[in-house]
């Protein structure tokens, strides 16, 4: 039976226990999602709710009481400035728990902890792919002024390719060295 038991000790000691939890609530921050055991989600949990409910309202002594767990400071502002607002309308319940099945090694109950709000990487996608697209249409622009730095006298480019040669002849020649000593 568990009764009167307010937490579950993980088989820890003080130290480790407060260590790891502070560093999967920083993670949970972070990533929005991350894969542990039952049991250790369970834990971290309810720290990471605590924190997200300080999080809803921004005051100086929530950023103080907040930083006393989290030691990051990206992360701290990240729960202040972006989490925070964004559960702002819920009462609880920030974060949910889907089982993934059992370990292979010790067959530990694995789930992913994530907050409620979580979108899935494949929006993150969408967004890079159109930012890669957004950089080749801006890079024709740079082309003529490598042209006009062609028109400038054959004095300079002439010593400028001088200079570029000799790494290259130096490069060329470790690699030789490089052959014979294999």
């Amino acid at each position: 039976m568990n009764h009167r038991n307010g937490f579950n000790p993980l088989s820890r000691t003080t130290a480790h226990r407060r260590a790891m939890s502070r560093n999967m609530v920083t993670s949970l921050f972070r990533y929005e999602r991350i894969t542990t055991t039952k049991s250790k989600a369970l834990e971290v949990r309810k720290s990471a709710e605590k924190l997200i409910t300080r999080a809803k309202e921004d005051t100086v002594h929530n950023r103080r009481e907040a930083a006393k767990f989290i030691q990051d400071e990206k992360i701290l502002n990240k729960l202040f400035t972006e989490i925070g607002p964004r559960m702002k309308e819920r009462n609880g319940g920030y974060t949910r728990v889907l089982k993934l099945g059992y370990r292979q090694g010790d067959a530990a109950d694995v789930v992913i902890l994530e907050l409620v709000d979580y979108k899935l990487d494949t929006e993150k996608a969408e967004k890079a792919e159109k930012a890669e697209t957004k950089p080749a249409k801006k890079a024709p622009a740079k082309a003529p002024a490598k042209a006009e730095s062609a028109k400038a006298p054959k004095t300079a480019s002439k010593s400028k390719e001088a200079v570029e040669k000799k790494p290259a002849s130096k490069k060329a020649s470790e690699k030789k060295e490089e052959s014979k000593a294999e």
